[in-house]
């Protein structure tokens, strides 16, 4: 890729670490308060992030830890089911799978979290022995984990402290920022800032920076000043564009037209879109392009996995002029 290191090392899988819950959403979608009764799902940012990939067909690992429980048992078959591999998955006898209860309204979803004291909260730097981590070709990790406890930030800070150039492999962070689970906004906006700047690849949206390091970050080239270290820094604005800065390049890319029917979990299947094609080694132009193919697919659903475009479409989108990008 032009003016870029390779993403990732050669033939050895992602391996995406994190916590993913049991979901229950109100079936049929409406407030929960009228709700009479509700779906079992799985919701988890990393999980969303390793089935997309092998939707690309992107061999990868999600490693974690469930309860020993109902919840943790059908979430191992869930994301198993999708091909990943979830031999690096721990059970955890004495602590709980996480929780989470949707709450669709006009304004939008509000997510309620039962997840303190989960078994994911408990993992720590010791996950790095894991033979699933020692032999990735390329870890991804989200901004969730640190926020969780101050073990699951002792391993995120782990995996990111070497200088890039004496890790075992890149390292990709997206940012995720979930206000509701950090003490306070200043504590997340310096750890989030420390560690985004620290990962190889790094995403994050226009909003979420400016509600995390202020208002007066206008552009996408205002947030690369901020984030300096990433080899890649990908800004995501909303439903209009995404830019990733390789190098010393700079690329956008206009976001399709989605009739969307729930936006959570888009921003997992654009990262995973968005990875796939680096791994491929697409020009960044492409990968920006199969960022927001595979957020369509999200967001076109109201859980966080959607089926992409089949594969022949995919290619004649990647492929199209730019004049014809802008108009699908």
């Amino acid at each position: 890729m032009t003016g870029a290191a390779p993403v990732a090392c050669a033939h050895a899988p992602v391996t995406c670490i994190g916590e993913t819950m049991a979901a229950l959403v109100p079936d049929p979608v409406a407030p929960l308060e009228g709700a009479d009764q509700l779906s079992v799902r799985i919701a988890g940012a990393e999980s969303n992030v390793a089935v997309y990939l092998a939707d690309h067909g992107v061999p990868v690992r999600w490693v974690s830890a469930l309860g020993d429980d109902p919840f943790g048992r059908r979430i191992r078959a869930e994301v198993a089911a999708f091909g990943v591999d979830i031999t690096g998955v721990r059970t955890d006898p004495h602590r709980p799978t996480g929780l989470l209860v949707k709450n669709p309204g006009p304004e939008g979803t509000r997510v309620h979290y039962y997840r303190k004291g989960s078994a994911a909260s408990a993992l720590g730097p010791d996950l790095l022995d894991d033979e699933a981590v020692r032999t990735a070709g390329l870890v991804h990790l989200s901004g969730i984990t640190p926020a969780l406890s101050p073990d699951c930030l002792a391993l995120v800070t782990a995996l990111l402290r070497p200088a890039p150039a004496a890790r075992p492999c890149p390292v990709s962070l997206d940012v995720n920022y979930r206000p509701a689970l950090w003490s306070d906004a200043e504590t997340a906006a310096a750890v989030l800032h420390d560690l985004a700047n620290r990962a190889d690849i790094t995403f994050v949206g226009l909003d979420e920076a400016q509600a995390l390091w202020g208002s007066d970050l206008s552009d996408a080239s205002d947030v690369r000043s901020l984030l300096p270290g990433p080899r890649i820094l990908v800004v995501k604005d909303g439903g209009r564009e995404a830019t990733a800065f390789v190098g010393r390049g700079v690329h956008t890319e206009p976001a399709p037209k989605v009739d969307v029917v729930e936006p959570v979990g888009a921003g997992d299947a654009f990262a995973a879109g968005f990875l796939a094609g680096l791994i491929r080694g697409e020009e960044p132009v492409r990968a920006l392009r199969l960022g927001h193919l595979t957020a369509g697919a999200a967001l076109r659903v109201t859980g966080d996995h959607g089926p992409l475009p089949d594969a022949d479409r995919i290619v004649e989108l990647l492929d199209a002029p730019t004049a014809q990008w802008a108009q699908v």
